[in-house]
């Protein structure tokens, strides 16, 4: 990067922070993943974005407990309550791999400075989105994953709990008939489009999705997390979307902040999140019509199917989804914003 490119970035910086400090709301966005969430699923969902939602947004807020209005705070913390919450495919109540084992992964991004953390294959450690922050923090890497992983949130002081104390019931039912299915069907994980065109197709699984979060702070900054239990069956040693930067999870303060959630594979080779900034940053879309059409051109060109939430360097949200589902909630003006079916929100008082 050159002198010029960071003297620019950082011009741009300066003015879009004192922009956001007269304009910009906080605003807290969180997804609790896309799929086929079944009605007797989905309030559960509801109520954990509520909560989740609640307990974070104090980090936005200038309080006489809290000095400072921080993106990155609000968006570990969304993350991190929605990881101790079983209605969710993330810590506990993750997928289990092909062996019933639970890895987990995760990513979170500073879009002020463009760091990032990014943690993987990870196991009896209930919130990998904090190792991925202390990855961020502690080192001059990215990116760990496995045993090495494993040791360096022990290290840091991370509890690594008693084995499968990640797994729950419903993690095992899911398992136990993904098992039985398997003869039947080469990758169950796999789910074509529902939108593509002659054709009737299933959603992904409920255990498919993931949990996410972005948020804008009163300063402009924005920042994005991803955290997931991957997907039922998967392969020892398989790593999705969540994790990886441009895929899953991807903020800068300059274009916005994106979370992604779906099928994995689709989500890597389509590269969402950057698609998604792209159309913001080049192409001058909103945060809405930005994650409406990548979604939709993921979909179209690979028949995967999922969805992601945005919000724009300008405080725009956006909100998309081609599953027949997707669990998203948001707070701004001391409001919250939710839905799980498309073209119905609703509204209630924080």
């Amino acid at each position: 990067m050159t002198a010029y490119t960071l003297g620019y970035r950082y011009l741009l910086k300066r003015n879009l922070s004192m922009a956001g400090k007269l304009a910009i709301k906080p605003i807290l966005l969180v997804h609790g993943g896309a799929g086929g969430i079944s009605d007797t699923l989905a309030p559960k969902k509801v109520d954990g974005m509520k909560q989740a939602l609640r307990v974070a947004v104090k980090h936005l807020l200038v309080t006489k407990d809290i000095s400072k209005s921080s993106a990155l705070d609000a968006v570990e913390a969304a993350v991190r309550i929605m990881e101790c919450d079983e209605s969710f495919n993330a810590g506990y109540g993750s997928c289990l791999n092909v062996a019933g084992k639970v890895e987990v992964e995760a990513s979170i991004m500073d879009g002020s400075e463009l760091r990032a953390g990014c943690v993987a294959l990870l196991h009896d450690i209930i919130h990998p989105v904090s190792v991925a922050r202390c990855i961020m923090h502690k080192t001059r890497h990215v990116f760990l994953a496995g045993e090495a992983a494993q040791k360096f949130a022990f290290n840091q002081g991370y509890e690594q709990l008693a084995e499968n104390s990640l797994v729950t019931e419903s993690a095992q039912m899911t398992w136990q008939k993904h098992q039985e299915r398997h003869v039947r069907c080469s990758d169950m994980a796999f789910t074509p489009s529902e939108i593509d065109v002659g054709s009737i197709k299933k959603d992904p699984p409920e255990g498919s999705g993931t949990v996410g979060a972005v948020a804008i702070d009163i300063e402009g900054n924005i920042a994005a997390a991803t955290s997931t239990g991957g997907i039922t069956g998967k392969m020892l040693g398989r790593i999705g979307d969540s994790s990886l930067l441009g895929c899953g999870t991807y903020a800068d303060n300059l274009v916005g902040g994106v979370s992604a959630t779906g099928h994995g594979e689709t989500i890597m080779r389509f590269n969402l999140a950057q698609k998604i900034m792209a159309k913001i940053h080049y192409e001058c879309k909103t945060a809405q019509a930005a994650t409406e059409e990548a979604c939709k051109e993921m979909t179209k060109r690979l028949l995967g199917t999922g969805g992601a939430i945005t919000i724009g360097s300008n405080g725009q949200v956006g909100v998309y989804w081609t599953t027949r589902r997707m669990a998203w909630a948001y707070v701004k003006n001391s409001e919250i914003c939710y839905g799980v079916d498309h073209d119905k929100t609703f509204k209630e008082p924080l």
